[in-house]
């Protein structure tokens, strides 16, 4: 089992132990990224994107493959079941200069799976070595995957596959410790994963992924399964704090106090404002919605405020709003907030289907 003395992606450095951002679809967009890597995360990704779009000049997946040099190490994720338009679309990917490509082999929402793309290749491991090689052939700059345990709990294969991507030129393999099956439900299983780690030719990165969602976890983890760095997806949504915990945790040993009510209002607005600044006042202002509920999740009396946020269209009554928030709230017998600590569904988060994190 290597251990890495300067962590690298091939030709990459990446900081030693590095918390990466999934890639989750309808959520790690630039303006997301921001906030991610503006409070921690190392290495960051961009939403999955269709490598049919991409052939397609399709102005959606054309518009994913923006990219920011603050951003950097960053990697461009694409997914595919034709070798042929994966390659195509790899080589489009490029030449935006990522630092890398990523192959998504774990989605595992239905409408990507019946198209034979994410983790529907789970089931053919063959297809998927052929894919990824021919990827690696078609670029000059790093690949690495995302992918699962395996379909179901019958066809744990993850070791078998971690072992013939190596083979076919991977540079950094990500797990998330779950089946297809589970989708994001169960536990995750990271014995699968130190399976990989303790295999004795195994000789690139290995990330973990799944139920990551405290310091403490994090650091056990870390201690226990012996990988490379930790990928949090759904954990950061609405509370991209948890990589700056994290790390002042593994430093000090003792947790980080939870964000206060300006400092979550100060994001938000900071997404907000990025957001429109991406994708233009009425898009960004549209789309910021989805994301209220998990900033101020935790806040007692929010309900009526995050209603005026969701229905309305102006930007600066929006920004109005979240000013006036301490004020509407200080009446509270108490606004203090509480981080959730659970991952259950009716969380913190919203439908874990839209973000497709494999």
């Amino acid at each position: 089992m290597p251990t890495f003395a300067d962590m690298k992606i091939g030709n990459v450095e990446i900081p030693d132990f590095p918390l990466l951002l999934a890639p989750m679809e309808d959520v790690s967009d630039p303006p997301f990224r921001f906030v991610c890597k503006q409070n921690g995360a190392d290495v960051m990704f961009t939403e999955f994107i269709s490598s049919e779009g991409l052939i397609r000049d399709a102005i959606k997946s054309k518009k994913k493959l923006d990219i920011f040099e603050y951003e950097r190490p960053i990697g461009i994720q694409i997914f595919g079941g034709d070798e042929e338009a994966l390659s195509l679309a790899a080589r489009i990917a490029e030449a935006v200069q990522p630092d890398f490509l990523d192959i998504n082999f774990g989605c595992p929402v239905k409408k990507v799976v019946c198209r034979g793309a994410g983790a529907g290749v789970l089931k053919d491991v063959a297809l998927m070595e052929r894919l990824t090689r021919k990827v690696v052939q078609s670029v000059q700059i790093p690949v690495t995957v995302k992918t699962r345990l395996g379909w179901d709990e019958k066809s744990i294969n993850i070791l078998e596959v971690a072992l013939r991507l190596q083979d076919a030129g991977i540079k950094a393999l990500s797990i998330h410790a779950r089946t297809r099956a589970q989708m994001y439900k169960g536990e995750a299983n990271w014995e699968y994963i130190l399976q990989v780690k303790e295999h004795s030719d195994i000789e690139i990165p290995i990330f973990g992924n799944g139920d990551i969602d405290s310091p403490q976890k994090a650091k056990a983890y870390r201690e226990k399964y012996k990988v490379d760095g930790i990928m949090i997806g759904r954990a950061s949504i609405g509370y991209p704090w948890i990589f700056r915990e994290i790390k002042y945790y593994f430093n000090t040993g003792e947790l980080l106090n939870p964000p206060t009510l300006e400092e979550r209002i100060d994001v938000c607005k900071t997404h907000l404002l990025k957001s429109i600044e991406w994708k233009g006042e009425r898009l960004g202002i549209l789309e910021m919605r989805r994301h209220y509920a998990n900033y101020f999740k935790g806040i007692p009396y929010f309900k009526p405020i995050r209603n005026e946020l969701v229905t309305t269209d102006e930007l600066n009554k929006i920004l109005d709003i979240l000013e006036s928030i301490p004020e509407r709230l200080k009446n509270s017998k108490d606004i203090d907030v509480v981080k959730n600590e659970t991952l259950e569904e009716g969380g913190r988060y919203i439908s874990y289907e839209n973000y497709c994190d494999a």
